[in-house]
């Protein structure tokens, strides 16, 4: 009797045992952050506005550099395959040109509007001059605070379906961001409107700016459209000298990710000063200025209302 007592007593042992290890793994896995994956600096830094230290999260496209054109690392490639939701632009960013996100994506056997999302989607979509139909977007919805709201208000969906135990800790970060990048959009709006009309142009390299226009009503003009192997070619540099030479713009801009030495040539041939650089692809690097979405919005705001009120 002794002994079936004996046997009674290391069977139930094992099932506590048992019992104990997978309660530790199911409270490790439940503690486990959610892994997030995101295509460049801007949505990063959106990202990480709502979600601060709740997720992991990994930028594919480096500070400074251009996601129009981007080659994936092998950690790009492994983190994008472990991720739990995966944040892009689209409307022609990453999944025109080469269409390196679709490919990685594909390779990651990840499903669209399952895994990864298009924090863009809803926007009010602007094509390029003179053009329409998918191929044929302009991607630079960023540039305009309003769309800015709207990623971020897509971002922090997907990440409290994705993880409902802290979505309202999503949701208040989302309200105070959103309420920071209003007042930011409501104060840029006054300040232009008080500039000029004959000093109303922003004059960049590429013409990523027409989101911005529309949104703070200022006209643009720019050596290239969008950014390819044809930039700064002898006849476009040409093209926008002819034209600035009849108006009374101030200053010129040329942006942070872009060759410089075709918009010294508009200045040089135009006697029109370029004022500074502006962000648009990409934050700075942290310390410097623009190191955030909102502080590259607010130094291109700034800087430009300065630049055309000269």
């Amino acid at each position: 009797m002794k002994k079936w007592k004996i046997i009674v007593l290391g069977i139930l042992s094992m099932f506590l045992l048992v019992g104990c290890s997978t309660s530790k793994k199911q409270t490790k896995d439940s503690n486990q952050k959610l892994k997030v994956v995101v295509t460049n600096s801007i949505l990063a830094d959106i990202t990480k506005n709502i979600a601060h230290d709740k997720v992991d999260l990994h930028s594919i496209v480096p500070v400074g550099k251009d996601p129009h054109e981007y080659e994936p690392l092998t950690e790009d490639v492994q983190k994008t395959s472990r991720a739990d939701l995966i944040f892009y632009n689209g409307i022609n960013l990453e999944t025109g040109g080469n269409a390196w996100f679709i490919k990685l994506v594909k390779n990651a056997n990840k499903k669209d509007n399952v895994d990864y999302f298009a924090a863009s989607d809803g926007i009010d979509v602007i094509y390029l001059e003179g053009q329409e139909g998918k191929g044929k977007e302009d991607p630079h919805a960023w540039l305009n605070l309003e769309n800015g709201i709207i990623y971020a208000k897509n971002i922090e969906k997907q990440l409290s379906k994705k993880d409902p135990k802290n979505k309202s800790y999503y949701k208040k970060n989302l309200n105070k961001y959103v309420e920071k990048l209003g007042a930011l959009d409501k104060e840029a709006k006054s300040k232009f409107a008080k500039i000029p009309k004959n000093k109303k142009l922003i004059v960049t390299s590429e013409g990523c700016f027409k989101y911005f226009s529309k949104a703070y009503h200022v006209p643009a003009a720019y050596i290239w459209e969008i950014n390819t192997e044809e930039e700064g070619t002898p006849d476009q540099i040409k093209d926008l000298v002819t034209k600035l030479r009849s108006t009374k713009v101030p200053s010129l801009f040329v942006e942070s990710s872009v060759d410089e030495r075709p918009m010294k040539t508009v200045s040089k041939d135009t006697s029109i000063p370029i004022y500074t650089t502006i962000f648009t692809d990409s934050i700075a690097k942290k310390g410097a200025n623009g190191d955030s979405y909102y502080s590259m919005m607010k130094w291109n705001l700034d800087k430009i209302a300065e630049g055309l009120a000269k």
